[in-house]
């Protein structure tokens, strides 16, 4: 059947549940595959507690008989259990095999043919590497070939084309030889191939106007006809099955079966699909090792194995002799096979064979050793040691392949090799075949760490994640690419070497010369060579081939040939160098006798020149487009005042014009056509300057947040498998967020953190990490700071200015892709007044973003528990106590942060209901002092990490539980009576907090981002005046909450409770008139104040603004004598450079 999705359940009633297991399918049963997950490696996460029900939909849906669940992890304080329900739908199937030496001949109906577009579609599997899958031919040599080569498949396309050297060959899938189905997909349209396996396409447009569709009637499967002798490379025949093999729609299959004559078969097939089936077992780890028993009493030694890895080197089998009268060790070194003699009183000796094994195929293996004779065979390739034996050789007691158990005493198992890591299968000892089902049911030998009945190998470098054509090699668990002669360098080939423009180079002080510059940074353009001429200004010479004089003459009458332009960068790389230039131009000068630029009668064009977009265009000089004069035409100073170009006099001397073409969009000049030659005498020469540019508008861009509530808007991050991120900053603030951008779950984050300290930080999905720099000075010291971050799926680094380089290695088998889909913006602060809150609903949360996402499982639920967690907070208060921050759940668990009346901070966390929660006192200082202070919470299980205001640091360990189950609720300010709270969290929820917070975060969630930018979503509930907050990170002394910049909200989504209204306020009329007075007078007041306020800003604007230059180019000018110079700015400025 197809396989759809699957849903998984705990026991009922009980404690019994799987937490995470793997997904496992099989046609036969005697050979599994396991199904994996998107990009990730790792397997399904399970359920939370009994009763929920967890659901995944499979995508893509796989065909198979047999299904296995494999629990990885479960409930701790129960056991295994599991409900299981798998979805799908039957599946019709269609099977051809093939012995190897057996194919179809297919003659189709040629008035059934589609003559523009054909499709081939099938499914196959095998065991063997190698093999012709189809073919089609065509005259001249042109045919189309599916072939799998060394376990990927390859579609040769050769056009018949005399011209081109080779066919062209399109390379898709790896290890396909694993017995498993694969799917295959060919479309061909005219010259377009779209060519897909499994779930890879590769898209293809061949060269040239040769259709591939015009080819023979005749398309043979399973091999080529011996009659069909026109392919140049071997081929062999396909050995396996097919199913559901269909040309134009047409089943050819089931022609077969109807022994129809469009269908001629050749050899021997079958209509069913059972292959002998070989069991093969993985070696999952270094530590892995199986222990089969040997023949004791033979006068020989025989074993055969056949192994398939990536690792260069690995313990493959060792044994010792019988008597103790010696050992062998053959093992995997750099690649090749080694085979190690031991005896007692003779050197060790050593015989090597095979090169390159370790490039994930399958290679046979056979050792021999009898009398005095013993040799070793991978593959075809045999090496011996002879009369290298001394004594009576007998067979030892126990052969240990891949690995030894740590109390052996076999000499073999003192070597400090690593054990093997990858597949074997058709073990034989002694003989006689090993049977893996047997080992696996106990009954014969013993093994660690050993997955029986599947190859677990796969390829890592399929699709490849190295960059910029970097070469991608790997290992067991983890891939590297080699970054040699691409101009790139990172873990995946991902930053450039070079800079993007000969404006960096000046700013890094480089003088005139030679340069590779790299316009597009990370892009897919390479870097190009060019010449940075350091003047006032940088300019970039980009130089071509026709740089001499180039003299025009006709001859016989026949127009002169045009000349082309060809430049040393592409035309991809000038147009990237000319968008990120302010400036660009090229320098045109003629030398002309008797030789127009236009004729006198209508003004007809008879030269022009061609731009990038391969557009004819007849103006010259500065001229504007399309104006047909000359520089000397429109300044009026031409030899001849009747006309606008020099040349157009027609006068039988040399005169010249030398124009400059400035308009980017038409640049570089790539062709000059001078027509005007063919008369007695005519003659003109033309000299084409390189192209030159200025500027850099990558480099010269900037803004400023001059408060915290400052942002810019940009779109959605687009970095799945690789980004990065570079920019200058200049701040005097203590911290800040400089980038931020939001998934459903992933989160990407630059900030200074602390004065001393930026942090990277992201999540992909398997949970959040950090990339930290820290320096011994400053960067909030008012000085631009260069940060550098870049993010794939090997590691994550970050630099700042000429600091080391900081990384982070991403897990091997985890989730690689980083999903966001909000705009990237700036932390905000907010100011809470008395009695005020944000409430940050969870559960509205899951239900808002269900409705777009696929899948099943949300960040917060109600079912879902949390095994850690991290939140962070900063706040400046003098109010005693109060509460921080409170998330509840549905099950009264909660976690609270306060400050004590005595202004010390508490964490307390309640992980179980029935009892009480674990009060941890930080009693660093009062903490209600009216400075900022930051909180960063971190629990992983039992285990938590509280650091405040970056220095002081503790750990401490839960009671109560270790699991967050059914996150509720995040509350900041005041709340009243949450249920199972203890008295202390009570009390501070009834005075909730008055001041400012900011840099709030639990997990991926932001409340006050949630709560105060405008439009915001309705899961956020906002009580009393909460308003956001200019200035929190300012320091100031008692009572400076009061006086905090603020800004009301208003026009957000979501509810706000203003308080409750006065009800029975029942008073006199003296006490009504005195009541309004006060409140008459008081407004007044504020009104004088605010009135005050707002003179002194716009005093201190004005004033400010008379020293910033009015233009662009003075903006500029002093943008870059800032980071040149380095100059300081007032130390109550917040500034960031972008």
């Amino acid at each position: 059947m197809e396989v759809t999705a699957v849903a998984t359940q705990g026991g009922y009633g009980s404690s019994d549940w799987v937490t995470s297991y793997l997904l496992m399918f099989s046609d036969g049963g005697r050979n599994w595959k396991q199904y994996r997950r998107e990009e990730s490696i790792g397997g399904f996460p399970g359920n939370t507690n009994a009763d929920s029900v967890v659901h995944y939909r499979l995508q893509p849906p796989f065909e198979a008989r047999f299904l296995r669940f494999l629990p990885l992890t479960w409930n701790p304080k129960g056991r295994i259990g599991m409900r299981i329900e798998v979805y799908g739908c039957a599946y019709r199937s269609e099977m051809v095999h093939f012995d190897g030496k057996s194919s179809l001949l297919y003659t189709f109906n040629q008035k059934s043919m589609n003559p523009t577009k054909e499709v081939i579609s099938l499914k196959f599997k095998t065991r063997e590497n190698n093999g012709i899958l189809l073919h089609r031919e065509g005259s001249n040599g042109k045919h189309i070939t599916l072939e799998l080569v060394k376990g990927k498949l390859i579609l040769f396309l050769n056009s018949g084309d005399a011209n081109l050297p080779s066919p062209d060959a399109l390379m898709l899938g790896s290890l396909l030889d694993d017995q498993h189905w694969h799917s295959v997909l060919i479309e061909l349209l005219d010259t377009d191939v779209n060519f897909t396996v499994d779930t890879h396409t590769h898209h293809f447009r061949a060269k040239g106007e040769s259709s591939y569709v015009d080819l023979d009637y005749k398309i043979s499967f399973g091999g080529i006809p011996r009659h069909r002798k026109s392919v140049a490379f071997p081929h062999k025949n396909f050995h396996g099955c097919f199913e559901n093999l269909c040309y134009n729609g047409v089943d050819i299959i089931d022609l077969c079966k109807k022994h129809k004559p469009q269908v001629l078969i050749m050899g021997n097939v079958s209509f069913s699909c059972s292959p002998p089936q070989t069991v093969p077992m993985t070696f999952l780890s270094s530590r892995s090792y199986l222990a089969l028993p040997g023949t004791p009493g033979e006068d020989k030694v025989s074993a055969i194995f056949q192994f398939r890895t990536w690792n260069r080197a690995g313990l493959l089998l060792t044994s010792q002799f019988q008597h103790r009268s010696g050992a062998f060790i053959l093992l995997l070194n750099d690649g090749k096979l080694k085979l190690s003699l031991s005896q007692p009183g003779h050197p060790v000796r050593d015989v090597t064979a095979g090169a390159g094994l370790n490039d994930g195929q399958w290679h046979s293996v056979s050792l021999s050793a009898k009398g005095n004779h013993l040799s070793v065979t991978v593959d075809s390739e045999a090496a011996s040691m002879a009369h290298s034996l001394r004594g009576q050789i007998d067979s030892g007691d126990t052969y240990y392949l891949g690995g030894c158990p740590d109390n052996s005493s076999d000499p073999g198992c003192a070597s400090p090799l690593d054990g093997f890591q990858g597949c074997l299968r058709l073990i034989s000892i002694g003989d006689k075949a090993v049977d893996p089902i047997s080992i696996q049911q106990g009954a014969l030998g013993s093994y660690r760490d050993l997955q029986i009945d599947t190859c677990g190998l796969t390829d890592r470098c399929l699709p490849s994640y190295c960059e910029h054509g970097g070469e991608c090699s790997q290992s067991w668990d983890t891939f590297s690419c080699n970054c040699a002669h691409t101009g790139y360098t990172g873990a995946t080939c991902h930053s450039s070497l070079y800079e993007q423009s000969c404006e960096a180079h000046r700013h890094r002080g480089s003088s005139s010369g030679l340069y590779y510059i790299d316009s597009d940074g990370s892009g897919p353009l390479g870097p190009s060579l060019v010449y940075c001429n350091m003047t006032d200004t940088a300019w970039t010479s980009v130089q071509h081939n026709g740089s001499h004089l180039v003299s025009v003459k006709s001859s016989n009458g026949e127009s002169p040939h045009p000349v082309f332009f060809k430049y040393t960068a592409s035309m991809d790389q000038l147009q990237a160098i000319i968008d990120y230039a302010d400036h660009c131009q090229q320098k045109l000068t003629f030398h002309c006798k008797k030789s127009r630029l236009s004729t006198p009668h209508d003004g007809t064009p008879v030269s022009w020149w061609v731009g990038r977009t391969n557009e004819t265009h007849t103006y010259w000089g500065g001229s504007l487009p399309d104006a047909q004069k000359c520089t000397c035409g429109l300044e009026g100073n031409c030899i001849d005042s009747q006309y606008y170009c020099n040349c157009d006099a027609d006068r039988n001397e040399w005169t010249s014009n030398t124009v400059v073409l400035s308009h980017k969009k038409h640049l570089p000049v790539t062709q000059v056509v001078m027509r005007d030659t063919g008369r007695p005498h005519s003659e003109v020469a033309y000299t084409l300057g390189p192209l030159l540019c200025s500027g850099d508008n990558s480099f010269w861009n900037s803004a400023s947040f001059n408060t915290e509530t400052s942002y810019l808007h940009f779109p959605t991050f687009r970095g799945e498998l690789s980004a990065d991120v570079s920019f200058f900053f200049k701040t005097t603030a203590f911290s800040g967020v400089f980038v931020e951008n939001l998934g459903i779950t992933d989160f990407i984050k630059l900030e200074l953190r602390a004065p001393a300290e930026v942090t990277f930080s992201f999540d992909v999905g398997n949970g959040p990490c950090e990339v930290t720099v820290q320096s011994p000075t400053p960067f909030n010291d008012n000085r631009w700071h260069h940060v550098r971050a870049e993010r794939n799926v090997k590691e994550a680094s970050l630099q700042v200015d000429q600091l080391p380089r900081e990384t982070q290695t991403a897990p091997a088998d985890g989730h690689a892709r980083l999903q966001l889909n909000s705009q990237l913006f700036v932390e905000i602060s907010a100011y809470f007044g008395a009695g005020s809150s944000v409430i940050y609903d969870f559960q509205h949360y899951n239900d808002t973003f269900s409705k777009n996402s696929s899948s099943f499982v949300a960040l917060f639920h109600e079912d879902l528990t949390l095994a850690g967690e991290m939140a962070t907070l900063s706040f400046r208060t003098t109010g005693m106590p109060s509460l921080l921050l409170y998330v509840s759940s549905f099950h009264e668990e909660y976690l609270s942060v306060i400050l004590a009346p005595n202004g010390s901070l508490q964490i307390r966390y309640k992980l179980n209901r029935h009892q009480e929660p674990d009060v941890f006192n930080f009693g660093f200082k009062n903490l209600a002092d009216g400075q900022l202070h930051q909180v960063k919470i971190n629990r992983e299980a039992a285990v938590v990490f509280v650091e405040v205001n970056q220095n002081a640091r503790r750990q401490v360990i839960l009671s109560s539980g270790t699991e967050f189950n059914a996150v509720k609720s995040l509350t900041l300010g005041t709340i009243l009576g949450p249920p199972g709270a203890d008295r202390d969290t009570l009390r501070a929820g009834a005075h909730g907090f008055t001041g400012c917070l900011s840099a709030v975060r639990f997990g991926p969630a932001a409340p006050l981002k949630a709560a105060l930018r405008p439009g915001g979503p309705a899961r956020v509930t906002v009580r009393g005046h909460v308003a956001a907050a200019s200035r929190c990170a300012e320091g100031a002394g008692p009572g400076a909450p009061a006086r905090e910049a603020t800004r009301p909200l208003a026009g957000r989504s979501g509810s706000t409770d203003e308080g409750e209204p006065l009800v029975n306020a029942d008073g006199s009329d003296s006490a009504v008139i005195g009541g309004v007075i006060a409140v008459v007078i008081f407004i007044l007041l504020c009104i004088t104040a605010i009135a005050v306020r707002i003179y002194q800003q716009r005093w201190l604007y004005e004033k400010n603004e008379s020293n910033i230059p009015k233009t662009g180019d003075n903006a500029e000018t002093t943008l870059k004598s800032e980071l040149n110079m380095q100059s300081t700015v007032n130390e109550s400025q917040k500034e960031y450079f972008f």
